[in-house]
């Protein structure tokens, strides 16, 4: 197991400095700008390539497949929740203290830079992001659950607005009594419709000057470094592949986290329409399985959830009876679901988060190859957190990858020299 290799201290994501919503990069390249090879093309790829094009970096992103729009399997980040959380997510528990604590300050950045897109109406729209109130219930009272209660606790001091606990929001919301809701809190977050913000993306860093290549690497990419770097006159690789990780960076660690939601009509003809998000997590419920509603936007409202891992085959369907479980807590916790329609279109979604033993890795490679390190850094292993670590980890990335190409123009220099 390589040992984190930390980003010297680069400047933070600033909006109008070094990252900006223009279809123009932040800073032009020229001619002697550095190419970056990004490899997946899911929302920690292209937000990675985001912060780099803004760097003034060339960026090419390779990728075996991209965000699609029919009824054919869809990208984990299309499927993803894309409920902003923070640490540790409704899916499951972080297991290494280091990576938590990271992953705490990953989520504020990507807190923030959602927000400002949420702010601007015609770009809000267009990126399919708002702000808007997430409630998380609990079968026991705070008070008599430290965690959660120190978790609230950093949430109020984090930067989240309109942070609130109120046991009032179980009558508030309609839940059902017998589900066992106990007392609650809510807070304003970033909630993102997938499909739209993907395709959003994509447009973007093209604009910015990303080259997409649509390519399967196979192996491990560190045995291909030389070669990838040649080929596509690279100076550094950003692996963003997720659970192909596995193989890409031979991490026998990463293991896949299957999840599946219902898509309802929320148009208000069938029960109420939700506009608040809401949820019960693995690490507060009894039986340790999570529920969650999320409106994706103002006509889709996603049920879940499901997080079983090593189950590696998408076969899925609406009568499996993970799914008809999945569906029966959705409905005991809200009773009006109970006349919900399915979306005919795209009624189940299912995909594999890509999880990992210690958690996410954003770190340089360790391995050496004729004395030199590795040019590769990776940024896998987010989980159900893609979306919410987004921009945090970009950033941490980038740092990383400026390390990197410094450390190579040292080096020239320093031939030069000689």
């Amino acid at each position: 197991m390589s040992v984190p290799v930390m980003a010297s201290k680069s400047s933070s994501l600033q909006l109008g400095h070094n990252i900006s919503f223009m279809s123009e990069p932040q800073t032009h390249p020229t001619q002697s700008s550095s190419m970056v090879l990004v490899i997946g093309g899911g929302v920690t790829g292209l937000i990675t390539a985001w912060v780099l094009l803004d760097r003034g970096y060339q960026v090419t992103i390779v990728s075996k497949q991209w965000a699609s729009y029919d009824k054919e399997q869809r990208l984990t980040s299309q499927i993803a929740g894309a409920l902003w959380e923070y640490p540790p997510a409704v899916c499951g528990q972080h297991t290494d203290p280091t990576s938590l604590i990271r992953s705490k300050e990953w989520c504020m950045t990507a807190y923030q830079i959602w927000e400002a897109i949420a702010a601007d109406p015609a770009l809000a729209k267009m990126a399919g992001v708002q702000m808007r109130k997430s409630i998380f219930f609990f079968p026991k009272s705070l008070v008599d659950t430290p965690t959660q209660l120190l978790k609230l606790g950093e949430i109020d001091g984090s930067g989240a607005h309109e942070v609130r606990r109120d046991v009032g929001l179980i009558e508030e919301m309609g839940v059902d009594l017998s589900c066992g809701a106990v007392d609650a809190y809510e807070l304003l977050v970033p909630i993102i419709d997938t499909d739209k913000c993907m395709a959003w993306l994509m447009n973007l860093v093209q604009h910015k000057g990303a080259c997409f290549v649509t390519e399967t690497i196979r192996g491990d990419i560190f045995s291909e470094e030389r070669s990838l770097l040649r080929r596509f006159n690279a100076g550094a690789i950003v692996n963003a592949s997720g659970l192909a990780s596995k193989e890409l960076a031979l991490d026998p660690s990463c293991y896949p986290l299957r999840g599946a939601l219902l898509r309802f009509i929320n148009d208000g003809k069938d029960f109420p329409k939700i506009t608040t998000a809401m949820s019960i997590g693995a690490d507060a419920s009894l039986d340790n399985e999570i529920m969650f509603l999320v409106p994706r936007n103002d006509d889709i409202l996603i049920a879940g959830g499901i997080a079983q891992r090593d189950e590696w085959y998408l076969d899925l369907m609406l009568d499996s009876p993970v799914v008809q479980r999945m569906r029966a807590r959705c409905e005991a916790f809200l009773p009006c679901l109970k006349n919900a329609r399915l979306d005919p279109e795209y009624p189940l979604a299912q995909g594999l988060r890509p999880g990992r033993e210690k958690n996410i890795r954003v770190e340089r490679d360790c391995r050496t190859s004729g004395g030199r390190q590795s040019r590769i850094v990776h940024s896998y292993g987010h989980g159900g957190s893609g979306w919410s670590l987004s921009f945090g980890c970009a950033e941490e990335v980038v740092a990383l990858v400026e390390d990197v190409l410094q450390e190579r123009d040292d080096l020239s220099e320093l031939r030069c020299r000689l």
